[in-house]
């Protein structure tokens, strides 16, 4: 009977790999979901050569190249799909977080405006995408006021957030507070978030990155409660977990265990804790533990990942000046 179930399943799952394997768009989203950026691509790569015309196509393969840190073809490929297609608005979306990243990266305020402007778009051709409203809130709130920057437009997005789901509008104003030097609103609405029963970890995610950089672990022990309680496999649990007993400063055998199996076990994306943050953690377990030389080579390591990283750089400068 038990040979008659796993043929059976088999012949039911059978006309959905094949469906996949003949759908390269398909075969490729399930490769970027598994985190492998570079083969997505080259099946999304191959693909477009032969179907120009289709924007999915290229959209796709402008994510693919953003995780992957080549911001000028993933700029390129998501060009290209919103001239196919100017009407999607998650197109613009994330053709404005690729023109923000390589604003920061160039210092450019001719990016930066066209940031604002791709986000404004993303908004207005659906009101209802809370991600590129909390984008654009985000980018009036950062942005010097010649490049569009206005807190009273920031405001109004989260309001507009509020309005439409009310854990994301307290994560809204949360976020806002804190780009402005607010922490006591901040950590006032992170406790409301806290408090709420989410359906899934990533709004606790967000308060605990909060409490993470404000060193603050009885918070922070709530926000990883909180995930455990609905999400105890979830694969970024580990370097919360990591970090909570780093900040606390006890079992960091166990810290560097958590920190170390996350760093092996994940890959480097765009939703989940960056590595670069992981490592320069680490090496504050290793500083910790007194093993100062393997703590900067965790921070040498970080700023290898992500060059522009201030927690890696300064953990690191602090470092230096021990040593010397």
């Amino acid at each position: 009977m038990r040979r008659l179930i796993v043929v059976g399943t088999l012949l039911l799952l059978t006309p959905l790999l094949w469906a996949a394997a003949q759908n390269p768009l398909e075969t490729a989203k399930q490769a970027f979901l598994a985190g492998r950026f570079a083969e997505a691509a080259a099946t999304l790569k191959q693909a477009a050569q032969s179907g120009p015309n289709n924007a999915m196509l290229h959209y796709w393969l402008g994510r693919c190249y953003y995780e992957l840190r080549h911001n000028e073809q993933a700029s390129e490929e998501v060009e290209k799909a919103i001239k196919l297609d100017g009407r999607n608005s998650d197109f613009h979306f994330w053709m404005g977080r690729i023109y923000g990243r390589m604003a920061e990266t160039h210092r450019s305020l001719w990016l930066g405006i066209k940031t604002g402007k791709e986000f404004q778009m993303a908004v207005q051709l659906n009101p209802k995408n809370i991600p590129a409203r909390r984008a654009l809130m985000e980018f009036y709130a950062s942005a010097p006021w010649i490049v569009g920057g206005s807190r009273s437009k920031a405001q109004e997005q989260i309001t507009a957030i509020a309005a439409q789901n009310r854990i994301q509008g307290e994560l809204a104003q949360a976020d806002y507070d804190h780009m402005i030097g607010n922490l006591a609103g901040a950590r006032a609405q992170y406790q409301k978030v806290l408090a709420e029963n989410a359906a899934s970890p990533t709004e606790y995610y967000e308060a605990a990155d909060f409490y993470a950089g404000q060193r603050n672990a009885a918070d922070l022990q709530r926000a990883v409660g909180q995930v455990q309680r609905i999400a105890p496999n979830d694969p970024r649990l580990g370097y919360y977990q990591g970090v909570l007993l780093a900040i606390q400063n006890k079992q960091l055998e166990e810290a560097e265990t958590y920190l170390k199996a996350y760093l092996a076990a994940t890959v480097d994306r765009t939703n989940y804790p960056p590595h670069a943050d992981a490592r320069t953690w680490l090496g504050h377990v290793y500083e910790e533990m007194g093993r100062r030389l393997e703590a900067a080579e965790q921070y040498r390591a970080a700023l290898e990942i992500d060059p522009n990283s201030g927690f890696a750089k300064q953990s690191l400068r602090l470092l230096e000046k021990q040593l010397n």
